[in-house]
């Protein structure tokens, strides 16, 4: 089958570039370039956002989503302490409605059965889908200056699982991605 050489390394590409499409979302962050975080052994929490005391849902969100943060913290060289922590964490979630638009898709096909070879193109039709995208953002604030020190946020597409205690580790742990580790024999 000489003809399959060819086709093989193009139908690879094509495979290639429909993996790539979905890329996992990238945290962004900002440092104040100013603090010194070699100085900062220990981290505490700002008070919580806006959680009710009877809302059952948004305190099981915010106790996983400050274990995870904690545990990333921990994973860094940072000990927690409630008093006087040199940094308090400060966290904020959002959702909103997004609008998705895909252009006209055309798609092309190749491939063989024994010693047939065949091929098919389909054309689809534009589309338009809403989707929600959830946003967390977590702040790190000098205790002492009272000032924010550093800032990591991630966002991507909400779906069924998006608020359990696994994915929200990991939305943590891509966030807090950028956020300075301790040396370990400071």
């Amino acid at each position: 089958m000489p003809g399959c050489a060819v086709i093989r390394p193009w139908l690879l590409a094509c495979v290639m570039l429909t993996g790539c499409a979905a890329a996992p979302p990238q945290p962004e962050s900002m440092r104040d370039p100013t603090a010194n975080f070699a100085s900062y052994r220990t981290f505490g929490w700002a008070p919580a956002p806006g959680v009710a005391g009877t809302d059952a849902p948004l305190q099981l969100l915010d106790r996983n989503i400050r274990e995870s943060i904690a545990a990333e913290m921990r994973r860094k060289g940072y000990q927690e302490s409630a008093e006087s922590p040199d940094l308090r964490i400060a966290y904020e979630t959002t959702s909103a409605e997004k609008i998705e638009s895909q252009p006209v898709r055309v798609g092309v096909g190749v491939g063989s059965w024994g010693g047939n070879v065949g091929g098919s193109v389909s054309v689809g039709s534009p589309s338009v889908r809403n989707y929600k995208e959830g946003t967390l953002v977590i702040r790190a604030i000098d205790s002492a200056r009272n000032a924010e020190v550093w800032q990591g946020r991630i966002a991507s597409r909400l779906s069924n699982g998006s608020t359990e205690p696994a994915a929200i580790a990991s939305a943590v742990g891509t966030a807090m991605r950028d956020f300075p580790a301790r040396s370990a024999g400071k």
